[in-house]
């Protein structure tokens, strides 16, 4: 069994859009929710900080009314998630979180990040050479020259991401594609974060917290691998037998 955690999204709460993480469940068994999450995450209470959480149950079928929604809620509040509704629940799993004082909520896209915009000093240009701002508009890259501190967080709304300087740990970036990283990697880098596995992440100097493409994580809180630890690393997700995802973290040559 396998667990997918996405970025938060908005949701609409007793009438006001909250963002709430989105939890893909396989299973509503309390158990084996626990042993996913531990194998996932690691065993690190309060992984996330008090975040809204929303149950998706696209993945499973209806599992009828034995469903311990307090057992779930406990299991997720273990690491720092506070479970607030749920989405796609059909039948006897709707009726069993409404009765257990769940909402029932559409998950919608994230918005993309604010963004500071310079504007580039005037330049000579023949008449049909396009303007600065349209050719920024195409492209499917965010550039970021400036370090990321502990704390803060910068997502990739429909782009990869290159950054030309550390991520400092505490930190968090979030890409729709790919993640560059030119420089010490830090932190939590999530990669595909709207489902795409074949995003991958590249970093000059691995040292990062956590890392994530397409919902499935891998945390190094026993320490990093001597081979890829604050060296040249590229991570990309892989598919084994019977469909089983993990992550495959491997020493980058760049000479």
């Amino acid at each position: 069994m396998s667990i997918e955690i996405s970025p938060p999204s908005l949701v609409e709460l007793k009438g006001t859009s909250v963002p709430a993480v989105r939890v893909l469940l396989r299973s509503v068994d309390a158990a084996r929710l626990r042993a996913v999450l531990e194998a996932t995450l690691g065993r690190s209470p309060g992984f996330f900080d008090d975040e809204l959480a929303v149950a998706d149950l696209a993945a499973i079928e209806d599992e009828g009314q034995g469903v311990d929604w307090q057992a779930l809620a406990d299991v997720l509040a273990g690491h720092g998630l506070r479970l607030a509704a749920v989405s796609n629940a059909a039948g006897a799993l709707e009726a069993s979180a409404r009765a257990a004082g769940l909402a029932l909520v559409v998950i919608r896209a994230p918005a993309p990040p604010r963004r500071v915009e310079v504007a580039p000093e005037p330049i000579a240009a023949a008449p049909e050479t396009p303007a600065p701002a349209e050719v920024l508009g195409q492209s499917s890259t965010l550039i970021v020259d400036r370090p990321l501190r502990s704390g803060q967080q910068i997502y990739a709304c429909g782009a990869d991401i290159v950054l030309l300087a550390m991520t400092s740990a505490g930190s968090e970036v979030i890409a729709d594609g790919s993640i560059h990283v030119y420089a010490p990697l830090r932190g939590r880098a999530l990669a595909g974060a709207r489902g795409d596995g074949a995003a991958r992440i590249f970093a000059t100097s691995f040292e990062a917290e956590l890392v994530s493409i397409a919902g499935v994580y891998r945390t190094f809180e026993h320490g990093i691998p001597a081979d890829i630890a604050r060296r040249p690393a590229q991570v990309r997700l892989v598919i084994g037998e019977q469909g089983a995802q993990s992550l495959s973290i491997q020493p980058l040559s760049l000479s």
